[in-house]
């Protein structure tokens, strides 16, 4: 789509579009003014030709016609011009009709036959046989086009006589019908075809023998070269290791050899990835310490619960209650780490089968989705360094597309934007002549590694030297502007030629699209093309839901259809840059890979972060999930998606189930007599199989062979006239997808690219309509389609939806990381970050998609889904461990505890578990390749947000999804900014808080009331006090990062902290007063003295 540089701006439901930046600001009423010449018959756009110029239908008075009615003019009327009334002659490109001339003036024997021609039938052209007959709703009967794309060969090539795929006898043989599918169009479409059989051969062409055979285009030079390039193609195919040739030895075995994309070496042949298990050395003796340790578990539970303490019994059912829990949840998250797996990539591979020596390349398309709301809160600079490592990435140019979504229809990002692409003109040529990496700038220019190794041109630093002046120059430009934006004009912002910015009231703006670079005429300082830059926000009304990050990104996916739509698409928050130009090539290793990769949904990538401090001290990195759970859940069914990072199929965001494998028909005995068989068959599968039958038709072809909504269409209903019924499968579509007919066309080409037939005019307005604020309604988006809404944790939700559709996803860890992002790294932020995927967790626990109960009878794993019922009620132990981590206070404070007596059959079961959960620990780090400084600080972190953001998680989520209040926190900053990690010791107060504080507190006067009460009782009282000592500090030491970022800088101590502490010293100095360990409960002892007086 081309808009020449302007900004476009526009309403669907006001029917209104604005170009902006254009050398006259006009208002478009229609988008037709925006295109060519417009065919007289059907009203579309009239084609541009290979040579540049439009289609001329008739020679003699240039009548505006459209091709597709110049064809069914010529095929099915009076086969002339309806103004001059000149006979059509045939032009190059369309097919020959009965009393056509010989033509001597060129050679077209492509399309000269190509009438019903099964044998080029593709999605492609039914994707645009179906768009043309949507766009021709409403045509008179005079007027109706079919496109030659779509023909009776399409309905059924075995039939010959058709009605929905039933024969009809009461039809005579010389006037057969074909009735046109209901995904044509509006109208009724039956028309008479000149031949009973669409599998028939055609009648050969008539030759005249005194005539040269040139004159019909055979024997010709360019006949010749056909001829020769044909042969070269089938000799290149041929070319085969001879290993494999004669035994069919392939990968697939002899069905390879017909693999029309064939390489010629045997290297690109081999799988593009493979699978690294892990050693049994390491995960054998894991797996045998799990089920040491659920055995263990099995004896523990049977001595406490058999061994109740009777004088502090509400203590030791506590304390049984939340064990039972932890146990539980640990055996949820412990089970699906069961299949770890490893994976390796051989991008050389996929070079050689995808990328061949002359050829243009045959690697898919991706679109490249960046996020970003708020220009002062996610800063500029850092969404243009994401930016620039997008555009800079190691993957040819036109096959990439970048869309950045403004959703706060921000000024500032759109002007930010439009620096970045001046910039990228230099950029991107010196990333890729000297190889960089990373292609950031902000981290390239920053990094503390010798940047001459391995650079052997002379004129590196020269170039190095002025493009690090150019970027700090373009730097200086954007924080022009984020000054600039800080204080907003009364009257709104006006753009450069004196429009006011069409975003000025945020939450009542029209859409609005913007092409910086892609277009024509746009190139780097080298000359060469640049990868596609688009500015989309999406149209906001009042009144209308719109889902936040989930929405936005469903927009992207419409308007990335209609513009470029790839197959593939990557999502990445607008503070994650590529670090790693070949990240695209390591996911197209999954997805393309012949074998394995049509099941394959989205390839996950971990999250890697800069600007954390050495200690991370409060477990910002998760080392342990990205590198020891989701290794795990990789050899399931796949890692759960994160919401960065991920490379997505398109088809399987659209919410059709993965291709099913045809397996082999079952090998029967015929040594039982048939009645046996019958007999014991099961009468289930007699009731429901006809049922399965149909949905495993319906959903379950492999996508190479299937175009997945045409199997979703109902094929009629009786008592229905035939008008209505045509209408059905449309309406279908609409419910689906919603009411853009390009977009729906889209949806048909499973290999991507925007559907023939498109134009310019016709691609603006659908990019309009598309991203308008009520487009969604009463469609499935965020249902079924897209983004799954209704949790503010959308990524887990649509990875969820999409393994239950049994797809399967990968995850990928290149050597060099692919990406990575900036993470908050105070400890207010960080626990308001663990807050969002908590109230997450727990609005999906409370809704239909809860995975405990949604999901059964589908594609979605046992192991698999444990893994997402843990990832949906961790928020819940957070009762259980505040409870847990108040009870060493409470047994210090009361002089009584959990355990009764141990005797020392309690002492090696007890003994036993604690060097259980030490080993489990120590084997999943060395499995892993985790330290035990990132597994400690994960433990620690694990009883911080647990006991502070999980808690008012539960609780938000019950008040929203129960009462319908929707409670925010706000942080309020207290820190200043003065060196690297400044920001580490920055003091946010929030509630969030309030109860790691009291934990900390009332464990610490435990501890003193405790070692005070043993000094007044004496030696005999230190024997019991140890175990609670030891419950004690396990608890402040777990929490132990907590205080050091709650006291902050020494000189710095917020006084919110020194009132609180107050309070709660005031509170437990009332309980010491009232406890009085140092009074004996029974009164005054009295000793017989030691001394001998006398």
């Amino acid at each position: 789509m081309d808009t020449k540089g302007r900004l476009v701006a526009g309403s669907h439901n006001r029917n209104e579009f604005v170009l902006i930046n254009a050398d006259e600001i006009g208002r478009v009423t229609s988008v037709k003014e925006l295109s060519g010449q417009i065919c007289q018959i059907c009203g579309d756009e009239i084609e541009i030709t290979v040579d540049g110029e439009p289609f001329v239908a008739c020679n003699e008075c240039a009548f505006p016609v459209c091709r597709a009615c110049y064809e069914y003019e010529r095929r099915e009327g009076n086969q002339a011009c309806p103004q001059c009334k000149t006979r059509y002659k045939r032009i190059k490109g369309s097919p020959r009709v009965d009393g056509d001339e010989d033509e001597d003036e060129f050679d077209d024997l492509e399309n000269e036959f190509d009438y019903n021609s099964n044998e080029r039938r593709d999605a492609q052209q039914i994707a645009a046989a179906a768009l043309s007959a949507r766009l021709n709703i409403g045509r008179t009967a005079s007027g109706i086009t079919i496109p030659s794309e779509l023909d009776s060969s399409v309905v059924a090539s075995e039939i010959p006589l058709l009605t929905y795929g039933q024969e009809d006898d009461t039809i005579s043989a010389d006037s057969h019908a074909l009735i046109i599918p209901p995904f044509m169009g509006h109208g009724k479409r039956v028309h008479p075809v000149p031949f009973s059989d669409s599998s028939m051969s055609l009648p050969p062409r008539p030759m005249d023998p005194k005539k040269d055979l040139a004159v019909y285009g055979y024997g010709t030079v360019a006949w010749k070269d056909k001829m020769e390039e044909w042969k070269k193609k089938q000799n290149e195919k041929l070319q085969v290791v001879k290993h494999q040739g004669d035994k069919g030895g392939g990968i697939n075995g002899g069905d390879e050899l017909d693999d029309p994309d064939l390489p010629k070496m045997d290297e690109g042949r081999q799988p593009l990835s493979r699978k690294l298990p892990i050693s049994s050395s390491k995960i054998n003796p894991y797996r045998l310490v799990i089920l040491l340790r659920i055995l263990i578990l099995g004896l523990f539970f049977h001595y406490r619960i058999r061994h109740p303490v009777n004088d502090a019994y509400g203590l030791w059912l506590t304390s049984i209650i939340c064990e039972i829990w932890f146990a539980v949840s640990w055996i949820f998250d412990q089970f699906p780490k069961w299949f770890p797996i490893e994976r390796e990539t051989y991008l050389d591979r996929l070079s050689l089968r995808y990328e061949k020596q002359g050829k243009p390349s045959e690697l898919a398309a991706v679109d490249i989705f960046v996020s970003t709301v708020d220009p002062l809160k996610e800063p500029p600079l850092i969404t243009a360094n994401t930016v620039l490592s997008i555009l800079a990435v190691d993957y040819p140019v036109d096959k990439v597309a970048c869309y950045v979504s403004d959703d706060g229809a921000a000024m500032l990002t759109f002007e930010a934007l439009s620096e970045t692409s001046e910039f990228a003109r230099k950029w991107v040529p010196f990333c890729k002549k000297f190889n960089l990496e990373p292609r950031a700038p902000e981290w390239y220019f920053v990094q503390k590694v010798d940047y001459l190794r391995n650079k052997v041109d002379p004129t590196f630093v020269r170039e190095r030297r002025a493009m690090k002046r150019e970027y700090e120059e373009f730097k200086v430009r954007i924080n022009g502007l984020v000054s600039m934006a800080q204080k907003v004009p009364e009257e709104g912002w006006t753009m450069q030629d004196g429009t006011p910015w069409p975003g000025n009231n945020v939450r009542d703006h029209p859409g609005m699209i913007q092409v910086f670079l892609g277009h024509n005429g746009v190139r780097d300082i080298e000359g060469n093309e640049l990868p596609r830059l688009i500015y989309v926000s999406r149209e906001k009304r009042p009144g209308f839901e719109h889902h936040k990050k989930a929405g936005a990104m469903n927009a992207l996916v419409r308007v990335s259809a209609v513009i470029s739509n790839a197959p593939y698409l990557l999502n990445v928050d607008c503070d994650h840059y590529i670090n790693n130009s070949k990240a695209l090539r390591e996911a197209m290793c999954f997805m393309m890979d012949p074998q394995a990769g049509k099941k394959i949904c989205y390839v996950q990538f971990p999250q890697r972060f800069d600007g954390i401090d050495r200690h991370d001290r409060y477990s910002n990195r998760n080392v342990v999930f990205f590198d020891i759970n989701m290794k795990g859940l990789d050899g399931i069914q796949g890692p759960i998606y994160v919401g960065t990072g991920c490379v997505f199929r398109r088809q399987a965001l659209y919410g059709y189930d993965a291709p099913k494998k045809t397996k082999p028909p079952g090998k029967t005995c015929n040594c039982w007599p048939k009645w046996w068989c019958c007999c014991f068959r099961s009468r289930k599968k007699d009731k429901k199989g006809k049922l399965k039958d149909t949905r495993k038709t319906t959903k379950g072809r492999e996508t190479s062979i299937q175009i997945h909504v045409l199997e979703n269409i109902d094929e009629g209903i009786e008592g229905i006239d035939n008008e209505k019924s045509s209408l059905m499968p449309q309406i279908k579509f609409e419910k689906k997808f919603g009411q853009s007919s390009v977009f729906i066309a889209s949806t048909l080409l499973e290999d991507g690219g925007v559907p023939s037939g498109t134009t310019s005019a016709s691609l603006l307005k659908e990019s309009i309509h598309v991203i308008s604020c009520g487009y969604e309604d009463k469609t499935e988006w965020g249902k079924e389609v897209g983004w799954i809404y209704g949790s503010v944790t959308e990524d887990i939700l649509t990875g969820f939806k999409m393994h239950c559709h049994g797809w399967r996803s990968v995850y990928c860890i290149p050597k060099r990381p692919a990406f990575k992002g900036s993470a908050p790294i105070n400890l207010s932020d960080r626990l308001h970050q663990v807050l969002r995927w908590a109230l997450g967790s727990v609005e999906i626990f409370l809704s239909r998609h809860c995975p405990i109960w949604y999901g059964y009878g589908c594609g979605l794993k046992p192991l698999e889904r444990f893994s997402y019922i843990n990832s949906v009620v961790y928020p819940l132990t957070s009762l259980p461990l505040i409870a847990y981590c108040t009870l060493p206070a409470v047994c210090l404070l009361t002089g009584k505890f959990i355990v009764p007596e141990i005797s020392n059959y309690a002492s090696i079961v007890f003994m036993a578990l604690f060097i259980s959960i030490a080993a489990t620990g120590i084997l999943e780090m060395q499995w892993g390749g985790v330290g035990i400084h990132d597994w400690w600080r994960n433990e620690q972190f694990w009883v911080i947000g647990g006991a502070s953001a999980h808690l008012f998680a539960l609780f938000q989520g019950l008040l929203k999804v129960l009462a319908g209040v929707n409670t925010n926190f706000t942080v309020t900053s207290k820190g200043g900014d003065d060196g690297e990690f400044s920001e580490l010791y920055l003091f946010k107060w929030t509630s969030l808080l309030i109860p790691p504080m009291t934990l900390l507190i009332i464990n610490i006067i435990g501890i003193l009331v405790g070692v005070s009460n043993a000094i007044n009782n004496g030696y005999e009282s230190w024997g019991p006090l140890f175990g609670k000592l030891f419950f004690a500090f396990w608890v402040i030491v777990h929490l132990y990062p907590f205080l050091k970022g709650f006291m902050g800088k020494q000189d710095r101590l917020p006084t919110i902290i020194v009132v609180w502490s107050i309070l709660l010293a005031s509170i437990f100095s009332l309980l010491w007063v009232r406890i009085n360990p140092f009074l004996s409960k029974a009164g005054i002892v009295l000793e017989v003295c030691g001394l001998d007086c006398d």
